[in-house]
């Protein structure tokens, strides 16, 4: 029974441990994705805002999320740096060439329209 209490600590304590670490970890991940910026990053805000960086300040970042749009983020505010475009699908043919297709529709007798 005396050993009881300490194993029961321990138990409890290992666990918050560990996630600390690995709350650390992931921390230390964004900020360094944070300051590794650079001109011409597609990036996402914490807010799901889309943009490119087109300027850096040591706490700000100056996005453009639509053509001759520019509006200022903190850096603290970029979520990620985006490989992909999500609405966009490329695909590779045979000759290397990169195709953009569009999402097809499934039914267009279905389609609304304003008329």
């Amino acid at each position: 029974m005396d050993l009881l209490l300490p194993l029961l600590l321990v138990a409890l304590l290992v666990p918050m441990f560990l996630g600390m670490r690995r709350q650390k970890r992931e921390a230390a991940k964004v900020t360094e994705m944070q300051d590794s910026l650079k001109v011409g990053d597609r990036v996402t805000t914490t807010s799901g805002l889309y943009g490119t960086v087109v300027d850096l300040d040591d706490t700000t970042v100056d996005l453009e999320i639509a053509e001759d749009v520019v509006t200022t983020w903190l850096r603290l505010a970029i979520r990620d740096v985006r490989t992909e475009d999500a609405e966009d699908t490329a695909e590779e043919n045979s000759t290397g060439a990169v195709e953009i297709t569009e999402p097809q529709q499934a039914d267009e007798t279905t389609r609304l329209t304003k008329d």
